[in-house]
């Protein structure tokens, strides 16, 4: 199917060439702490930048800040493990792309998208489980399933359904902006809200630009396959 959504992927690549990992705290001296993404000496003024970017800052003269300290990125998840029950728990391709082009014809979401998050997140293990409890296909979190209505997320209709909903409403709160839904997925939308964007945090970062990578690969694949098919079909004697 073809993709519907006019997601934005410009963002994706300004956001993730910034440095990893970024995020500061500034101790003021009257005895406040402010969280920034990263400072710098403009003018004669301490700029503290709220976002990545240059638009969102806050300049305050040298002398009201005491010391600035950069923040240890959060604990870095570990891959997903598989299950202790599973048992040849990785579906065929044939399988997996049926149920992913299903929910992706409920959700107008690329089959390709879909794909593309399976694969990040549990490489087609309908049983894996994170170390954060994370769990099936889509690595849906127990209470993120519940809110979606799965009752079992080691079934793998369910977590495809349940998991292609969850993005599906990410993409839409975040206006089509497929790099803040794929943060979101990963880190949360607290930590995206709290952050204006894609977090700083390095696992983040680098599962946005995985995901991504592996989209435009797949999309570019099946472009490459249409043109043979449309030249072969082209070449035949009328």
């Amino acid at each position: 199917m073809q993709w519907q959504r006019a997601i934005s992927l410009a963002a994706a690549v300004v956001a993730l060439a910034l440095p990893v990992g970024a995020a500061e705290q500034a101790t003021l001296t009257n005895g406040f702490t402010l969280r920034c993404d990263h400072h710098a000496l403009v003018d004669g003024h301490v700029r503290l930048y709220l976002s990545a970017g240059e638009s969102n800052f806050i300049a305050l003269p040298p002398n009201d800040i005491q010391s600035i300290a950069r923040l240890p990125d959060p604990p870095q998840p570990q891959a997903a493990a598989a299950h202790p029950a599973a048992i040849d728990a990785n579906l065929s391709k044939a399988d997996l792309h049926e149920m992913l082009a299903e929910a992706g014809q409920t959700h107008n979401l690329d089959v390709d998208l879909l794909a593309s998050v399976v694969k990040a997140e549990s490489g087609g293990n309908a049983r894996a489980v994170s170390p954060a409890g994370a769990r099936g296909l889509m690595q849906l979190m127990p209470a993120t399933a519940t809110d979606l209505g799965v009752a079992d997320t080691f079934q793998p209709n369910e977590n495809v359904r349940g998991g292609s909903a969850y993005l599906d409403a990410l993409l839409t709160r975040y206006h089509d902006s497929l790099a803040l839904a794929l943060a979101a997925y990963n880190a949360g939308p607290t930590a995206v809200d709290k952050y204006h964007g894609i977090p700083p945090y390095r696992e983040t970062r680098a599962y946005v630009a995985r995901v991504i990578h592996e989209f435009n690969r797949r999309v570019l694949a099946r472009e490459a396959r249409q043109r043979q098919v449309s030249a072969s079909a082209a070449s035949l004697p009328h």
